[in-house]
């Protein structure tokens, strides 16, 4: 039976587990706290693929304390040979009497089995399987596991009536300072961003992660060039400018220079990657399969409005967060969020099937889900 202390010292797990935000791919985050007698003697977290996992950092900690304690984890443990050994065979080691977790884990190798082994061991535990604590810590690695390829965020910045950017292009910048604070915060949960060549034109960003306290984490950035038109003096091909640049372009072309520019931009540092098309634009399906190949399991769509588009169009978006200044644009000429002819029936829109809002700055911040 969970009880509200239970309750607590999950919270403290889930917690721990925060700290290691968008630094675990393609591992999920999770925390441990043992107790023993009312007192906390041992926690840890999962800090980076190829580390210890949470649970063998507590346990370690707690050392000879552990025997006869309560073990909270974030996350049902794995009993699968990874990076790292199976940690049931710790936690079986450790003399612990009771585990409490606060999610079976997602994964269908380990689903429920981590929980099995430790109860025919003898060991008592409980399973909280409360989805709304923190149900966004790891929504990323639980979309990468079960679809096979990497959660879809897509981050814009609009003004009131849903526009990207005026008649002319000028889009810089419709959010306030917090909100493109807060963009940078999304770019470190994330572990790849995708732009289309037309922002890298418009814009000539590095696409880098500049939060405080995160700046400088290497992400990969995804660029989606058809034409291979991306500036050779762009500023995301700078070296040590802040991890690997994905090109992906068509797989086949007419155009005589196309292999020309191939091996220019590989000549610059950027790997090429040729997908086919689909009727007539780059098949995103085979962008994010090439993504999860490369163990991207969250990915932020920071495109324009063609990008968007096609994101949007091709039901591959899981989550939005729309940053909306208060300001209007207007105008039929202005960058909208969505182009094309959109839907003509309001039973055939997209809706979010849960969402909140908070303000930031002078912006209003709507995150929802698909």
């Amino acid at each position: 039976m969970i009880d509200t202390r239970d309750l607590a010292y999950l919270d403290m797990a889930e917690a721990l587990a925060v700290k290691a935000l968008g630094a675990t791919r393609p591992n999920p985050h999770v925390g441990a706290v043992v107790v023993r007698d009312g007192r906390i003697v041992g926690s840890g977290f999962h800090a980076a693929a190829g580390k210890p996992h949470a649970e063998i950092i507590a346990l370690q900690e707690a050392g000879d304390q552990a025997r006869r304690a309560t073990l909270y984890l974030s996350l049902e443990p794995c009993i699968h040979w990874g990076r790292t050994p199976p940690c049931c065979e710790s936690v079986l080691a450790s003399g612990v009497r009771r585990v409490v977790v606060a999610n079976l884990d997602p994964n269908p190798a380990i689903h429920g089995r981590g929980v099995r082994n430790l109860r025919r061991a003898g060991i008592a535990v409980d399973v909280a399987g409360r989805p709304e604590r923190k149900s966004g810590l790891n929504e990323m690695h639980a979309a990468y596991i079960v679809n096979g390829r990497p959660f879809v965020t897509l981050k814009a910045a609009l003004s009131a009536d849903g526009k990207l950017a005026t008649r002319t292009g000028e889009a810089r910048w419709v959010s306030s300072p917090e909100a493109r604070e807060y963009a940078h915060f999304l770019r470190s949960e994330n572990d790849a961003i995708l732009v289309g060549a037309g922002t890298v034109a418009a814009d000539d960003p590095r696409l880098t992660v500049r939060p405080p306290g995160r700046k400088g984490k290497p992400i990969h950035r995804a660029i989606l060039d058809p034409k291979l038109q991306l500036p050779a003096g762009a500023r995301l091909l700078e070296k040590n400018c802040g991890g690997p640049v994905l090109v992906y372009t068509r797989s086949a072309s007419g155009d005589s220079g196309h292999g020309r520019r191939m091996m220019r931009l590989r000549g610059l540092g950027a790997e090429v990657v040729p997908v086919p098309e689909n009727r007539g634009r780059l098949d995103l399906r085979r962008v994010l399969a090439d993504l999860a190949r490369r163990e991207i399991a969250g990915l932020l769509v920071e495109g324009g409005g063609r990008t968007a588009s096609a994101f949007l169009s091709s039901g591959l978006v899981d989550k939005a967060v729309f940053m909306i200044a208060p300001l209007l644009i207007g105008g039929p000429g202005a960058v909208g969020l969505w182009e094309g002819a959109g839907t003509s029936r309001l039973s055939e829109a997209l809706r979010f099937v849960k969402s909140s809002a908070f303000r930031l700055g002078g912006d209003l911040v709507v995150e929802g889900y698909f």
